[in-house]
């Protein structure tokens, strides 16, 4: 499913436009990046939720080369399922 697709299932099942699910969807999206820029943890209950890791530099090895090289340090976004999900 695309964002498009999702649009249009919110539109028909929640009974508004699409324009106003569309704005729906792109407000939650904001909320959860916004959220997730300030290093937030996001909860929604039964479906799941994102936090942020720092994953700390570390060596790697160029494959090419096989010369040693330094991965630097950064942030990722982490999804982990909520209980309804998981049925």
């Amino acid at each position: 499913m695309n964002k498009s697709e999702l649009i249009n299932f919110i539109a028909s099942d929640a009974d508004i436009t699409k324009v106003d699910a569309g704005k729906a969807l792109d407000a939650f999206m904001k909320g959860v990046l916004e959220a997730l820029d300030k290093e937030e943890r996001v909860t929604l209950v039964g479906f799941g939720s994102w936090s942020v890791l720092k994953k700390a530099a570390r060596k790697g090895r160029n494959p090419r080369t096989q010369e040693t090289i330094t991965i630097p340090a950064k942030k990722v976004v982490k999804f982990t399922v909520g209980s309804g999900m998981k049925k």
